[in-house]
């Protein structure tokens, strides 16, 4: 029987944490704008960049204002990434979680918001490519938390909503996986707490690698029930 799990990357596998938080606070000092509380830029992360910076920005940002600050938050991002030793390290258990899935003959997907040029940096960093089977990103489609990337995940594989799992740690993820119909398991180690994930429907909330490991060999044994 068919069973995917599918991957958020910011603050699921990958630890972006601090580069996004520096790269948005560089993007609106860049534009002359008060920069966001930290607590406030991690609620927006998992949506598409001009969301999340449309939300952040004041009310009365002209059109032209909010491009130029989606593009300044890029070319702090880039510009992180420049510097010697720039690593976002992937979270403990993170690849053995993976490669597990795999040994027990898991489909892997991805639905991220970042764009495919953002997954392929971290693909440069670490080799996490060959365990996702499909990979959907912000500059796919509708991003979170729109079902879309989850629909075109399973479609892609050929998996029933049943047979499938959201793994996230913002609500956005969760958002996105209920909105789909799918099983929805929080992560409470990058952007959201664990109250927020439950307070917006997720099925399970994890503190660790471990106890969703766990969760993930239950689903695998009989996946839907």
């Amino acid at each position: 029987m068919l069973k995917l799990a599918i991957w958020d990357m910011d603050g699921t596998i990958v630890d972006s944490r601090d580069v996004i938080l520096a790269a948005m606070t560089r993007a609106f000092e860049t534009c002359d704008l008060a920069p966001p509380a930290h607590d406030e830029t991690r609620k927006i992360v998992g949506l598409s960049l001009h969301d999340g910076c449309r939300i952040l920005a004041p009310d009365d940002i002209s059109d032209g204002k909010l491009d130029d600050l989606v593009g300044a938050y890029r070319d702090a991002f880039i510009l992180r990434r420049t510097e010697p030793g720039f690593l976002e390290p992937l979270y403990d258990g993170a690849m053995e979680t993976l490669q597990q899935l795999r040994d027990d003959n898991w489909l892997i997907a991805m639905a991220t918001g970042k764009s495919h040029r953002g997954i392929r940096a971290i693909f440069e960093m670490h080799p996490l490519e060959s365990y996702f089977d499909t990979i959907w990103c912000a500059d796919d489609g509708p991003g979170k938390p729109h079902p879309f990337m989850v629909e075109q995940a399973m479609g892609a594989l050929g998996a029933e909503p049943h047979q499938s799992l959201m793994i996230g740690d913002a609500i956005h993820d969760v958002n996105m996986g209920n909105a789909a119909g799918v099983r929805t398991l929080g992560v409470s180690w990058g952007f959201g707490t664990a109250g927020e994930l439950e307070a917006v429907g997720a099925h399970e909330v994890h503190l660790s690698f471990a106890t969703l490991q766990e969760s993930l060999a239950r689903f695998g044994l009989n996946p839907g029930n």
